[in-house]
């Protein structure tokens, strides 16, 4: 009776002090069966859904928690049912009242997060769901974490009245199995009821933009909070970094205009990260520029964007003897960041530090709609694509990522996928910078004795890789070197069973494998802990629809399209200069296509079957087999004929095979003409087979099935100009 009386007085009371702010309209309540479920961020949690949820429900609450002293005077306000998880009868009870009409709450994840994400997700309330054709209603909690009655001391900042939020999403419904074993059925009830969980993380995520994001995370870890380093070994705080993006907005301010496009050629290092945010923030767009697509790629790809001027390191380009892919470009200024920062006067520094606490002010009004970055990609004919992503693409795809993965304050992201990549801009670079957690910038994935031992000497827990790169690393590193890795993740190009193997054996690490594409910011699915099935590439991530096109001849999966608000915004064409081209397919707008054959299991998983598009993937990198043969028209007779196909290759994925007619043409002088054509020695191939003549179908079109089972097959030893190691 007290606590009756006092209910309303202890609902103004917290709501006034957390500040509570609720969506939780009654209509999403009024199913005759109703199941609520929440994520669990602290002992709160309950006491908040029960004094502000629009109906009365029961909370299902463990056994053990409900006998704790200060867990008893809170469960004094709410109606609760103890049961024991360890009981396999439980979950009769809440069938029971599920079908009495009595909503019920429950926390399927059973405890407290200790990682701030979701945890395990027991199969029992997707179970009850099923059982009773219940309707679940997802409601996202935000902020407990935060509090002191949270299990996160160490891992996140605690504040004594953080702002809390209920979010509700509109009711879903699991469909009961009707065949199988119970133990399956139980299993697949519980499955669903995790992706409505992941879904309503990603779905509930506020929007925002790459700048906002990053002052936010600030704001909760601390302008001293360190954040990212580099191979200068000094690592910069949310702070210093604050302060060098300020410093390049005031460079580049009077130097670029609104909506620009502004092409940024620089290594994996923190002022490359700061030139981003600066950009973003001045809403102008950084063109993240490939340094290894040759002159003739570098031109295309500001053509195709409306590039006019490029931001770039000169000791950069001078320590990797890249400085002439930079010269000669037609209609296009080269600044480099050296030359700015002498410039750059007393003055301008006290304008920087006067800026400081109104970092907010600093970024030009902008909505996530906007275009965020520009990241290239090879088109049909070896012309790079503009890949235009929004602030909205961009952090909807890290919170797809943070859904499914439990990465944390503690960990350390060794990043050495470049920036212009879009794994290493995403998930190397703005995911570690908006979740608090660290990063370490290295300027390549090729120095592969040396990456293992900065691994090690910064306890990095997180590795991003192709295959070709992690089994390169493997053979390197010591044993004891990546003893502190929590995450592998491979992706790019297909995980080599030699690789997977060496990591298991070696260091006694999994590798997680993933697929990704340019235009879907890039992760569409990854293995994680919670769900992971050898052989696959893993579920797709939470808000992403998946649609399998036929194939003509192929009996199983088909043409993946996917759809989702990581999507791309549309592409810039070299054909159409600047004009976007937003994402269509039959299916309708916002669908894209990957050109990708997949199968999608029962479970979800997608299993990579093939490519339809003429690329090769070489350690990760897109190679046109058209510019491959437009090199051999250049190099060989007039008259001979060529193509290309690709083999397997245990060391890079894919290797290039040339057939050609032309008995005098040799790799020095393909490796001549893709100098003269500025084109990457990527796509010059090793093995250059001599045929009498090139398959042809009876349309007259190269027969490229038939080359690729030749190309598979062992190349004859007089056929094949073997090349020396060195040289590789």
């Amino acid at each position: 009776m007290l606590a009756t009386l006092l209910k309303p007085l202890l609902k103004l009371v917290i709501n006034l002090l957390f500040r509570v702010r609720i969506d939780a309209p009654e209509s999403a309540f009024r199913h005759p069966r109703t199941l609520i479920v929440a994520n669990h961020e602290s002992f709160l949690d309950g006491l908040v859904l029960g004094l502000n949820l629009p109906v009365r429900a029961t909370f299902v609450i463990n056994t053990q928690i409900a006998a704790q002293p200060l867990m008893k005077r809170m469960l004094a306000f709410i109606d609760y049912l103890a049961v024991d998880p360890a009981n396999p009868m439980a979950m009769k009870q809440v069938v029971r009242l599920l079908e009495s009409g009595t909503p019920v709450v429950i926390f399927p994840e059973g405890r407290l997060t200790v990682t701030g994400s979701l945890m395990k997700v027991y199969d029992g309330a997707g179970f009850a769901a099923a059982k009773t054709g219940a309707a679940v209603v997802p409601v996202r909690l935000s902020g407990p974490a935060k509090t002191f009655f949270s299990r996160l001391a160490g891992i996140y900042p605690r504040r004594l009245f953080p702002r809390i939020s209920l979010q509700t999403l509109p009711a879903r419904h699991i469909a009961a199995a009707s065949s199988g074993p119970a133990r399956e059925r139980r299993r697949q009830a519980g499955e669903a009821m995790r992706r409505i969980l992941t879904d309503m993380i990603v779905k509930t995520t506020p929007p925002n933009t790459l700048y906002g994001a990053f002052l936010d995370a600030r704001d909760v870890f601390g302008s001293g909070f360190g954040v990212v380093e580099d191979v200068r070994f000094v690592e910069e705080t949310y702070g210093s970094l604050l302060k060098t993006t300020l410093a390049i907005q005031r460079m580049l301010a009077p130097r670029t205009q609104p909506g620009e496009v502004v092409g940024v050629l620089m290594p994996n290092a923190a002022p490359t990260l700061a030139m981003v945010l600066a950009l973003t923030a001045l809403r102008r767009v950084p063109g993240m520029l490939n340094y290894t697509a040759g002159r003739d790629g570098l031109q295309a790809a500001c053509v195709a964007a409306r590039i006019t001027q490029i931001y770039a390191s000169r000791a950069f380009l001078e320590k990797g003897k890249l400085t002439q892919i930079v010269e000669g470009l037609d209609g296009i200024a080269v600044h480099y960041v050296e030359d700015l920062k002498a410039s750059f006067g007393l003055a301008d520094k006290l304008a920087v530090l006067f800026r400081l606490p109104f970092a907010r002010g600093a970024q030009l009004p902008a909505a996530p709609g906007d275009p965020a970055v520009v990241l290239f990609t090879s088109g049909s004919e070896g012309k790079p694509k503009g890949v235009v992503h929004t602030h909205g693409s961009i952090l909807a795809n890290v919170a797809q990522v943070r859904a499914v993965a439990d990465f944390m304050p503690h960990d350390k992201f060794m990043v050495a996928l470049p920036l212009f990549h879009s794994f290493g801009f995403t998930c190397g670079a703005i995911l570690p910078l908006v979740s608090g957690s660290r990063a370490f910038l290295y300027p390549s994935p090729l120095h592969y004795r040396v990456i293992p031992e900065v691994v090690y000497d910064r306890n990095c827990t997180v590795l991003f890789g192709t295959s070709t790169f992690l089994g390169n690393y493997a053979r390197f590193a010591h044993p004891y070197d990546f003893g502190r890795l929590r995450y592998v993740v491979a992706g790019a190009e297909k995980l080599s069973d030699a690789v997977r193997e060496t990591w298991a054996d070696k260091f006694g690490l999994r590798i997680l494998e993933g697929y990704g594409v340019t235009e879907c910011a890039p992760v569409i699915s990854v293995n994680v802990p919670m769900a992971a099935r050898r052989g696959t590439v893993g579920q797709p991530l939470p808000g992403i629809e998946t649609r399998l096109d036929p194939v003509p001849g192929i009996a199983r999966g088909g043409v993946l399209s996917v759809r989702g608000p990581n999507v791309m915004a549309g592409y810039l064409r070299y054909e159409n200069p600047g004009v976007l081209e937003a994402p269509s397919t039959d299916a309708g707008p916002g669908w894209y296509s990957t050109g990708d054959i997949v199968d999608i299991d029962a479970d979800g998983f997608i299993h990579i079957l093939g490519r339809v598009k003429r690329f090769a993937k070489i350690a990760g990198e897109m190679v046109s087999l058209e510019a491959v043969e437009k090199l051999a028209i250049a190099a060989g007779a007039p008259a001979s004929l060529h193509a290309a196909s690709t083999r397997s290759d245990a060391g890079k994925g894919e290797a290039l095979v040339l057939f050609t007619t032309d008995a005098a043409l040799t790799r020095d002088a393909l490796l001549a003409a893709a100098r003269a054509a500025g084109a990457p020695e990527l796509a010059v191939p090793r093995d250059i087979r001599r045929v009498d003549a090139i398959p042809l179908l009876g349309s007259g079109k190269t027969d490229y099935v038939t080359l690729k089972k030749l190309a598979e097959a062992p190349a004859p030893r007089a056929a094949a100009q073997p090349v020396p190691e060195a040289n590789a």
